[in-house]
């Protein structure tokens, strides 16, 4: 039991470092969305990720700039992106979306952006217990951890994934459903067309006799 609260008590302090922000924002035509995030040192972790579900080509603009305005990252017609920088200035960093390259489609992106601190917990050890058993309780602490981030970021994939394929399959369907009717609007008219023709002759034929 005492095992189990010393864990808690890592995770705990473990989450007080990380600060997340994850959200799935919808971008109008011709819209540029900024998102800020603020590490409180220098050296702090800045994780960026995004990609778009769903909208045109699925591709966006962005930009992520520093303090001063100093441009860290950059891209134009990207699907989705995951980068991770070094904080080395204290203030407000910019992320933005830009959608000038739509005339009238509407995008979803998912994003997150987290700040985190690479300096390491330092608890109390446990009455009873040697450092090396701390440290060992430590490393698989964060191991697990690591390994919880990166099933996090393959859902996230496989999401993105899913919605991408899922659009594509609803923009097949609409095309066939149009080409059917096309299709059909074609048979009708070939078919008047023809009753039209033979009409004609027929009635030519008539002529003839009279």
């Amino acid at each position: 039991m005492q095992s189990t609260f010393f864990s808690v008590g890592l995770l705990a302090c473990l989450a007080s470092m990380v600060s997340a922000t994850a959200l799935t924002y919808k971008i109008q035509a011709n819209e540029k969305a900024c998102f800020y995030a603020s590490p409180d040192k220098v050296g702090s972790k800045i994780a960026f990720y995004f990609a778009v579900q769903s909208g045109g080509s699925f591709d966006i603009n962005y930009e992520v700039t520093g303090p001063g305005d100093m441009v860290i990252l950059d891209g134009e017609k990207e699907r989705q992106g995951d980068f991770v920088f070094t904080a080395n200035q204290v203030g407000d960093y910019k992320f933005c979306f830009d959608n000038d390259m739509s005339t009238y489609s509407e995008k979803f992106v998912d994003f997150e952006i987290t700040v985190e601190d690479e300096a390491r917990a330092q608890l109390p050890s446990k009455q009873g217990s040697t450092p090396e058993q701390t440290s060992a309780l430590e490393e698989s602490i964060y191991k697990v951890s690591g390994q919880l981030s990166t099933i996090s970021r393959n859902q996230k994939y496989f999401r993105t994934r899913e919605n991408r394929n899922f659009s594509t399959v609803r923009s097949t369907e609409g095309r066939i459903v149009n080409f059917s009717l096309i299709q059909c609007c074609m048979m009708v008219c070939m078919g008047a067309l023809q009753v039209f023709v033979v009409r004609f002759f027929f009635q030519g034929a008539r002529k003839g006799y009279v």
